[in-house]
């Protein structure tokens, strides 16, 4: 039996999708785990392996070495760390606050800041890979934050995910998320474009995906995405309402540099009706309901669609 005593005592706030699948890698690795997310019922199977409750994100935070959250808004990660109650106010000087929610980069700076002026670090470490990343331990962690409490940090980043990289100071991490995002924004048009191009001419869905899928045309999103697309499975890795918000954050980034990305806006709309066509819950992979409605197409995936 690992010895707990002897480990980094680790914080979580946040118990959705993902968060509970990494927080449970942490504990499994046997480290002393306090949690808090905010419907409490989300923790019960953490706190059934050992992992201890705390009302509030501060009460976390005082009773960790190191507390990391992954909450769904920009909103949300300002009332975890920055709020009356937030793991700022609870941490102890010299502990590590570690963001890993896709959020604002001049909130990741301000949270930042805030640390530093009473005497804590944070880092802001977005994730990529979604659900099946998160219960794989499999996820590409982009940092952004002091390199000596990055290094620091990393044993435990290794035990989550596979590939740690430091982009930066404060702010980095989450804005080499957004190129992540842009990048699967317009990857997903095209798949579900594609799909749809093969279904109304004909074509066997799962031949020509075994065709494409190892050529030039190969990607993330058609391994992992379209055989949930082809079995009409839209639940979700990550959520259609989170990725709005994600490319939000994107488009206004993207304005305050001047920066023109026709290619992001055009995704950003069509995943809004997607939303208001109320699949804002489900996954990504929804977005061939929307652009399927636009050709008069019912899709049911290889079920007859």
């Amino acid at each position: 039996m690992t010895d707990r005593s002897s480990q980094t005592r680790v914080g979580w706030i946040g118990l959705g999708v993902m968060g509970t699948s990494m927080c449970g890698h942490i504990l499994d690795a046997g480290h002393p785990v306090t949690v808090n997310t905010r419907t409490r019922a989300s923790a019960e199977s953490l706190v059934s392996r050992g992992a201890v409750w705390a009302d509030t994100p501060a009460d976390v935070a005082h009773a960790s070495d190191v507390t990391f959250a992954i909450v769904g808004f920009p909103a949300d990660v300002r009332e975890v760390f920055l709020g009356d109650h937030g793991a700022l106010a609870g941490a102890a000087a010299g502990s590590v606050l570690v963001d890993m929610t896709t959020s604002e980069p001049q909130l990741a700076v301000e949270i930042a800041d805030a640390a530093a002026a009473k005497g804590l670090v944070a880092l802001d470490a977005p994730v990529s890979g979604g659900d099946a990343g998160a219960r794989n331990a499999t996820l590409s962690i982009m940092v952004g934050g002091d390199l000596a409490t990055v290094e620091r940090v990393r044993p435990l980043f290794e035990i989550l995910g596979k590939n740690i990289v430091h982009q930066g100071a404060a702010g980095a991490g989450q804005h080499a998320k957004m190129v992540n995002q842009i990048l699967i924004a317009t990857t997903m048009v095209g798949l579900c474009e594609a799909l749809l191009y093969a279904y109304r001419a004909g074509l066997d869905l799962e031949t020509v995906l075994d065709s494409v899928a190892s050529g030039a045309a190969g990607s993330w999103s058609l391994s992992n995405y379209a055989p949930r697309i082809l079995a009409g499975d839209f639940e979700p890795g990550f959520a259609v309402d989170h990725f709005i918000k994600d490319m939000g954050i994107a488009l206004s980034e993207a304005r305050r540099m001047r920066l023109s990305v026709p290619g992001l806006a055009l995704a950003e709309q069509l995943y809004v009706a997607l939303s208001a066509q109320g699949y804002g819950r489900k996954g990504t992979q929804a977005l061939v309901l929307a652009l399927a409605r636009l050709s008069d197409i019912e899709w049911k995936g290889t079920a007859g669609a």
